[in-house]
């Protein structure tokens, strides 16, 4: 089968993102299948052009790549326009592309329209696959609030959902919230996924002068207002102030608040902010860690989302804390592997922090419980042979 990703985002392990195209379609290439995939340059992603329009090879995987930069910390229109941008260009790839499906990968939700394009103009296979449930998503934050634009992006959101063959939602919650506004339509359910292998190995020594020597807690990815990071600038300082400053707090990654944490942690010795870093390197931070920390706000749509994070701190056999009430809090009950908190309150989380610094046997079990889980339910290989398995059955139908 030759299969069309349009995907944005697209990284591989050298890089600071999630990897899931990348794992996915790798192993569908290894079991035969042609891939290619059109991305963009994201700014925390491996992947780099010199031309505008360039072709790479990865893996066995071909790279159509668009040559514009998609980077968190962008202002929300020069987002939209890069989106926009990526799509006009994608519908070329969607007219001239050998293939026999095509994904789309949502969000943004403009990236569905080169997916629509081979579908209404090739009668191609079309996939929608939905990371965020958009425009949701941004209406609930407040980000998206022009009427007119809430008005077509929901009318382009059934448009896609409508045209597709197979809609592959990244949590069960996703699954739920589409087949309840749209019941007919097929939908699966692949999470995101995570290496086993390498966030199962042994750790090897922390090269770092003062994490090495102390027992923290972490956070990786944005860093703003979607993930909650302030909550744990105030956890920092509640622990400092209770005297518990021998726990620390870390986070890893960038974005829009980052650099506001920065100027005013400058006392908290406690809290540190560490850069991007690959993937590669970010393992061993986790598997050092007591915990993780996983503190998005707590949305109905962030209540359906997959985060990466959470299935790596899985994978490493790392227990989580997180504060969404939702999949996610029903997962870990059910396998006794984390906690929920409060989005909003720094003393439940700091109470929770506490309890597992100071019970290193109750954390290691929760550990070893995410880890059984996630070795049965979220390995990379597991999951693209269920994705793989869905985009036959649609490209028979």
């Amino acid at each position: 089968m030759q299969i069309v990703y349009f995907y944005q985002y697209f990284t591989t392990p050298k890089g600071s993102y999630g990897t899931r195209v990348y794992e996915f379609t790798k192993e569908w290439v290894e079991k035969g299948h042609e891939v290619t995939v059109v991305t963009s340059v994201y700014a925390k992603s491996d992947i780099k052009a010199s031309k505008f329009l360039e072709t790479q090879m990865i893996d066995g995987i071909k790279l159509k790549i668009i040559n514009v930069t998609v980077d968190n910390k962008q202002s929300f229109l020069k987002r939209i326009w890069t989106f926009l941008v990526y799509s006009f260009f994608s519908v070329y790839y969607a007219f001239t592309l050998k293939c026999d499906l095509v994904i789309a990968s949502s969000g943004p939700i403009t990236a569905g329209i080169p997916g629509l394009i081979a579908s209404i103009f090739r009668r191609k296979k079309f996939v929608f696959e939905v990371r965020d449930l958009w425009p949701e998503g941004p209406i609930e934050l407040g980000v998206l609030k022009n009427k007119l634009l809430i008005k077509i992006s929901y009318a382009f959101e059934k448009w896609c959902y409508k045209r597709s063959s197979l809609v592959v939602a990244l949590s069960p919650g996703m699954k739920n919230n589409i087949l309840e506004r749209f019941p007919k339509t097929e939908v699966i359910s692949v999470t995101n996924s995570a290496n086993i292998d390498l966030f199962s190995s042994a750790p090897k020594p922390l090269d770092h002068p003062v994490l090495s020597k102390v027992n923290y807690a972490i956070y990786t990815g944005n860093i703003g207002m979607v993930n909650n990071s302030e909550l744990l600038f105030r956890a920092a300082t509640l622990l400092k102030n209770r005297g518990r400053g021998d726990i620390h707090i870390v986070l890893i990654g960038d974005g829009h608040q980052k650099e506001g944490l920065v100027a005013k942690s400058t006392d908290l010795a406690n809290f540190h902010l560490l850069d991007l870093m690959p993937k590669k390197d970010l393992v061993n931070f986790v598997k050092h860690a007591f915990v993780s920390l996983i503190p998005l706000n707590d949305t109905p749509m962030l209540a359906t989302s997959s985060p990466n994070k959470l299935f790596e701190s899985m994978a490493a056999a790392v227990p989580v804390i997180q504060s969404t009430f939702g999949w996610i809090k029903e997962m870990l009950d059910t396998t006794a592997s984390g906690f929920t908190v409060s989005a909003t309150d720094e003393e439940e989380l700091v109470e929770r922090l506490i309890f597992l610094a100071d019970h290193p046997a109750e954390a290691k079990q929760m550990g070893t419980n995410g880890f059984n889980y996630a070795k049965q339910n979220f390995d990379k290989n597991i999951l693209a042979d269920k994705m793989l398995t869905g985009l036959l059955k649609a490209y028979h139908s």
